[in-house]
């Protein structure tokens, strides 16, 4: 969501006769979007001004933005320590970002905006035409959160849940697809809680699934409170949708979970995972897990690794537990650093184990590859195959766009590497 936020951010300023620089130094404004799911986010920022600072030493400052979640949580606070900050832009403000350059490109006025209108945002950018041209593109649906789990700042630094109109999405998606995106990952802090005047999710992937030229759509992220039969099903009928599910579960005691205020039971979260293997055999899951709660016991974390080994989930993210400041466990008593260590190394371990084990049996297969670009000017090109796993093949000819059966050859940890079987060079464009 923040690359898809940045992307935005840059189509609006475009208005105001601004574009993107790769050259720091010639920077008139400088915008640090920021994301506060992980400790040390705040001292990245102060550290990444510092080095603004450093560059302009002896040059005309230039505007300096923080925006994003950091910015949502903290803006008072850096405004007052850190003087070079012209302005706090919180996520839910960005349709006053241009004002608010301008405003600042002659007055030495500090400006914290950080009110939670998402209406007004996305009104906004509704008019703003999305310029992103990438073969794999992200396209929010859904913001913020009403679960609350005690461990999460998204509440507080995204707002309550709002989903964006069914018209408003497909606008855009077309729009995408008519600048070259072949897949879309609809994106949401909990994107299957998506509701616009009752149409669900399920009903926004029957939409999406008929758009001519759109090869691929996915989706982030899922809670398991809001996975519905008829979510299940699009799985089934909605042949673009890919048979990768990201299903974060954070932990595989239940005990643990309620202390989380998940407000799921492990018994009910491998209920969907069934139904979905049921309907769809092909399909594969993906995860989060948060090691060493607090209170979480030995007994707690065996059964995180019970459920790891009998999902055999073919991809996790996995973080010793990190409190936020603002939220409700961090006033819980933490684990001791030692053995949270401990555990994380031991579930990263056979998390890897069962990573490798998976794409070691993808040798000698065939995987169905969306390839979206050449890497560093080398007659090799890369893409993702169904299940999101990057492969890489040598090719004279350009394949970014296409859809390639492939053999895969070989592999190493994150790559798969393997050769066209039947090269297909036709290239699909909207019209």
């Amino acid at each position: 969501m923040n690359e898809y936020d940045s992307n935005r951010i840059l189509d609006l300023v475009k208005k105001i006769n601004y574009s993107s620089t790769e050259n720091l130094k010639e920077a008139d404004c400088y915008i640090l979007n920021t994301c506060h799911i992980r400790e040390k986010a705040t001292d990245k920022v102060y550290h990444e001004v510092g080095r603004v600072k450093k560059e302009f030493r002896d040059k005309k400052k230039p505007i300096v933005l923080i925006t994003g979640c950091v910015a949502q949580a903290e803006g008072d606070v850096m405004l007052k320590k850190e003087k070079y900050i012209n302005a706090i832009v919180g996520p839910q403000s960005y349709h006053e970002l241009n004002n608010i350059i301008l405003n600042s490109e002659n007055k030495n006025t500090k400006i914290n905006s950080t009110e939670f209108e998402v209406i007004k945002k996305f009104d906004q950018l509704n008019i703003v035409k999305n310029t992103n041209s990438k073969i794999s593109s992200f396209l929010t649906i859904q913001e913020g959160c009403d679960k609350f789990c005690k461990f999460c700042v998204v509440p507080y630094t995204r707002g309550p849940e709002y989903s964006r109109s069914t018209s408003e999405i497909i606008s855009e998606a077309k729009q995408l697809v008519e600048n070259g995106s072949r897949e879309i990952t609809l994106l949401g802090q909990n994107v299957n809680a998506y509701n616009w005047n009752n149409q669900r999710l399920s009903d926004l992937l029957y939409s999406l699934n008929e758009i001519k030229y759109l090869k691929r759509i996915r989706y982030t992220t899922s809670h398991p409170n809001d996975f519905t039969d008829d979510l299940i099903q699009a799985h089934v009928e909605c042949n673009k949708l890919m048979p990768l599910l990201h299903l974060p579960v954070q932990s595989g005691s239940t005990k643990i979970l309620k202390n989380m205020n998940r407000n799921h039971t492990i018994k009910e979260y491998l209920e969907i995972i069934e139904k979905l293997k049921k309907k769809k055999p092909t399909i594969k899951f993906s995860s989060d897990f948060i090691i060493a709660y607090p209170g979480e016991t030995l007994n707690d974390f065996e059964k995180t690794l019970s459920l790891m080994k009998q999902v055999e989930f073919i991809n996790s993210y996995s973080f010793i537990f990190s409190a936020r400041p603002g939220t409700p466990a961090a006033n819980f008593i933490a684990i001791d650093e030692k053995i949270a260590k401990e555990r994380l190394a031991i579930f990263q371990k056979t998390a890897n184990e069962i990573k490798e084990k998976y794409r070691k049996g993808l040798v000698n297969s065939t995987a169905i590859v969306l390839f979206e670009n050449n890497t560093r000017g080398l007659n090799k090109y890369f893409g993702r195959d169904e299940y999101f796993n990057s492969v890489i093949v040598n090719s004279n000819e350009d394949l970014t766009g296409t859809i390639q059966k492939v053999k895969i050859n070989k592999c190493n940890q994150n790559t798969l590497f393997g050769e066209i079987i039947m090269e297909d060079k036709r290239k699909e464009f909207a019209a």
